[in-house]
């Protein structure tokens, strides 16, 4: 597969330090979003944490598939290693978070949230903790692909609250899943086949709380590049405020891999539309209230 791609942070207007962190490796097809939280040398920390562990991971896999594999080998297909890569990967740099807050106590209670992409096989691998989206364009149509970790969705899911109202909540920033804050967390997953044309919009909520979805088909979909794009929806979110750091990432689907493997999972979008699922290291998770 053929990805180009392109990524801004950016302070805002608001804040003194960037909490955010982010990573694009075309290599590999490898793109994440972290927005950092915990105070600025704790969020900084653990956002940092996060992306690298998570290159990290993969990119052993990659020159080594023995490297860091636990049990992948009875999975079977490629199509399921790659979405266990990144599960592992998040999972990973949650303990390495936990256990640094140990060393470390004054950076206790930070974490991240984390969005995490990775191309192969002509589909796209999500996975995610906390309320850094991803959304995807493709033909005129923008989809929210992950589903926030946060209070206030769960109140929009139990009918308490519309998503109109909470946009503009006071506790919209509280966030019941992130990465490090506990040593284990729960991991959402999901699946999706690919088409050529498509423009996946990875950011942290700096941006999502203060530009709409419609905002971001237009300035994403008919952008002339992702580079002009991503700057367009900064510079958007800026003029609204900036009230927190903004940071996204845009990928574009440039070519399939005409050699993808055969798998059942590829044959039709019923069986792989969207597939979510969920991962933990050892234990159930358990729900933590962080406001960033």
């Amino acid at each position: 597969m053929k990805i180009t791609s392109c990524g801004i942070t950016d302070v805002g207007q608001k804040r003194q330090n960037n909490e955010d962190n982010f990573l694009i490796n075309d290599e590999i097809n490898l793109y994440v979003v972290a927005d950092g939280m915990g105070g600025h040398v704790g969020g900084e920390f653990a956002s940092q944490i996060a992306v690298t562990t998570i290159e990290e991971v993969i990119q052993n896999v990659e020159v080594d598939p023995e490297a860091t594999r636990p049990d992948w080998g009875a999975l079977g297909s490629q199509v399921a290693i790659s979405g266990e890569k990144l599960k592992y990967a998040i999972r990973l740099a949650g303990k390495r978070i936990f256990d640094r807050t140990n060393d470390e106590p004054e950076l206790r209670g930070m974490g991240t949230t984390t969005v995490a992409m990775l191309f192969d096989q002509n589909k796209v691998f999500l996975a995610h903790v906390g309320d850094s989206r991803a959304y995807l364009v493709r033909n005129g149509t923008v989809m929210q692909v992950t589903e926030d970790h946060s209070l206030v969705n769960e109140q929009i899911r139990l009918g308490l609250i519309t998503r109109e109202a909470a946009r503009n909540h006071k506790l919209k920033n509280i966030i019941t899943r992130s990465v490090g804050y506990q040593e284990d967390v729960e991991i959402d997953t999901i699946v999706r086949p690919t088409e050529k044309g498509d423009r996946y919009c990875l950011c942290s909520d700096g941006l999502s709380n203060l530009v709409d979805e419609n905002e971001i088909m237009d300035l994403v979909g008919n952008s002339p590049s992702t580079e002009i794009g991503a700057q367009r929806l900064i510079d958007l979110a800026n003029s609204r405020g900036g009230d927190d750091n903004i940071t996204l990432i845009i990928a574009q689907v440039d070519e399939l891999d005409p050699e993808a493997e055969y798998t059942q999972e590829g044959t039709g979008t019923a069986n792989i539309g969207t597939m979510t699922g969920s991962s933990t290291l050892n234990s159930p998770a358990t729900a933590d209230a962080s406001r960033k």
